[in-house]
């Protein structure tokens, strides 16, 4: 049986697909149409995976789509009329967009693929709940999830049993710890959907010292449950997510490219303590109602890796599992697991211990690339590659690493991504500046061997997926300065051998050539662009930036 689960028009459109039960093939739209969280229809995505599951789209059984249009559309209505006349402008520049293709899915479905087999849409939240618990590694969950906004949902609360989730109870727009990050974000002078990671990263060169005066805008019940003062935000009357009465309580906004000040570390820290705290209160009532040990994380607000982390350590749940794309492309995913498992009621087989799901290139066609390139290269047998981008890793040298399937989710982990020696306290310096180009501030994350992780972090679980930020062991943190952020954190990569052993075979090679287990792995991509999806982007990155070398599959490129 073959299920497509497609996410799309509101932000980081993408699709998935599904065969008997298991994920064989799923993509970011981004990726091909190389605009960054790209929300329209993901007609790239959809063609690939049905060219990965060698299908034809005859041979689709379902469509699934993540979220209810019509009970979506209504909501938008209520707003629109409730915030008249100021919400006047927002209203006519997004209906013409509603009445065009959203409320029509399966006939965008049929005009766009030729399908008119049954397409079945789920709620946001729900789609949330099941691309977590669906594919997780679990019998029976706790299930949390919080976002912007679905339907009308922003955060929920559920259990899962075998093929079954219930939803206990839901926060409902516009109270919504996803939109005020993202208000927060934007009012800090980032890019709303683009600036919450670095906000993030900021909060820890500040102290909450606004944490007190959030809390007068953001009412927290004991429950965890929470209210937000409206007149302090603008989510549906304005060209700004925040009022003038917000800037009037903070101060003046950041404007984009301005110098980051320590009020606005300070306003990052207060945010982001405001947020764990409500979600690990939140977290606790569940656990007291459910009892169950394990609980599963859904929504693009458990992107955030230090609040995952603190959920670990400061709740009584025992085992997470979250979603890597837990952001809306995750809803694909979950649309297709729910329709599989909780409506067909097919038995769960599939659990998702990688997110290598996206396109692979061969060797040929990448030798062709590069001939056409204007690069000189070599290539390599392949028990050589790891050992000679060792080698360069080891005498500083930043390297972009492309290798087999892209990941799923926004998080580069091993397959595109720009590597560095975590033991060199300039590192993120170079990277920031000559590489990547963006701000001097972001973090960069580790990648280290599994069973060596507990050597280096306070983390005694896997996190293959790059989603907890542990502390770095204090006796450590000399050694790997390059991944050690200002807290003392960092966002962790344990590889094993059974999810990709070509990454781990580089680690374990600069292992041997510097006693440390560690590689800094971040994105292959620039300030501002989706992650590389072809070799062709691959370099093009390459160019445009100050890497060192570049190594595509057993090709490599050096300066």
């Amino acid at each position: 049986m073959n299920i497509l689960g497609v996410s799309c028009y509101y932000h980081d459109a993408a699709a998935c697909l599904l065969q008997d039960g298991k994920v064989v093939a799923a993509a970011q739209e981004e990726r091909f149409t190389r605009k960054k969280n790209s929300a329209d229809f993901p007609v790239n995505a959809i063609n690939y995976c049905i060219e990965a599951g060698d299908i034809s789209f005859n041979d689709i059984d379902y469509i699934g789509f993540y979220e209810k249009p019509f009970l979506k559309f209504y909501r938008a209505v209520v707003n629109h009329l409730s915030s008249y006349p100021f919400s006047l402008k927002n209203f006519l520049d997004t209906m013409p967009i509603w009445l065009k293709d959203r409320l029509i899915m399966p006939l965008v479905f049929k005009k766009e693929l030729g399908f008119n087999g049954k397409t079945l849409f789920i709620k946001h939240h729900l789609s949330h709940a099941a691309s977590a618990f669906l594919v997780s590694p679990f019998e029976e969950a706790a299930i949390l999830t919080a976002d912007a906004l679905g339907e009308w949902a922003t955060t929920t609360c559920g259990i899962g049993r075998g093929c079954d989730i219930q939803i206990l109870r839901e926060m409902r727009y516009p109270h919504s710890l996803g939109l005020l990050y993202t208000a927060v974000t934007t009012y800090l002078g980032f890019e709303a959907l683009r600036g919450e990671g670095k906000v993030m990263g900021l909060a820890a060169y500040g102290e909450p010292t606004y944490l007190d005066r959030l809390k007068e805008i953001v009412t927290v019940r004991p429950d965890g449950s929470f209210r937000l003062d409206e007149r302090f935000f603008g989510f549906n009357s304005g060209s700004r997510m925040y009022s003038c009465r917000f800037v009037k309580a903070f101060g003046k906004a950041r404007c984009p490219e301005d110098k980051v000040e320590q009020r606005h570390r300070d306003m990052a820290a207060s945010l982001q303590a405001l947020v764990e705290e409500i979600i690990i209160t939140i977290a606790r009532n569940l656990y007291s109602e459910t009892r169950m040990d394990s609980l599963c994380l859904a929504g693009g607000v458990f992107l955030n890796c230090l609040l995952n982390r603190r959920l670990l350590e400061e709740t009584p749940f025992k085992e997470v599992f979250i979603q890597p794309a837990a952001g809306d492309s995750g809803g694909a995913l979950g649309a297709a697991s729910y329709i599989y498992h909780s409506i067909l009621k097919n038995p769960r087989t599939f659990v998702m211990r990688d997110a290598y799901l996206g396109p692979e290139f061969s060797k040929d066609r990448i030798r062709n690339i590069l001939n056409n390139s204007g690069l000189s290269f070599k290539e390599l047998i392949e028990e050589e590659t790891a050992r000679y981008t060792a080698r360069l890793l080891s005498e500083g040298k930043a390297v972009g690493w492309f290798q087999g399937r892209m990941e799923w989710g926004p998080r580069a982990l091993g397959n595109r991504s720009i590597l560095a020696d975590p033991r060199n306290p300039a590192a993120k310096e170079i990277l920031n500046s000559r590489v990547k180009k963006r701000e001097p501030f972001r973090p960069y994350a580790p990648a280290v061997l599994e069973e060596k992780a507990s050597e280096f972090f306070e983390l005694e679980c896997e996190s293959p997926f790059m989603l907890l930020a542990p502390r770095v062991r204090e006796e450590k943190r000399a050694l790997i300065p390059g991944a050690t952020h200002v807290d003392g954190t960092a966002r962790v990569q344990t590889v094993s051998n059974d999810t990709n052993p070509r990454f781990r075979r580089l680690i374990e090679e600069f292992e041997k050539l510097t006693g440390v287990p560690i590689l800094i792995n971040t994105s292959f991509n620039l300030r501002g662009e989706p992650i590389a999806c072809t070799p062709e982007d691959a370099i093009s990155c390459f160019k445009r930036s100050d890497m060192d070398s570049l190594v595509l599959e057993d090709f490599a490129v050096e300066r």
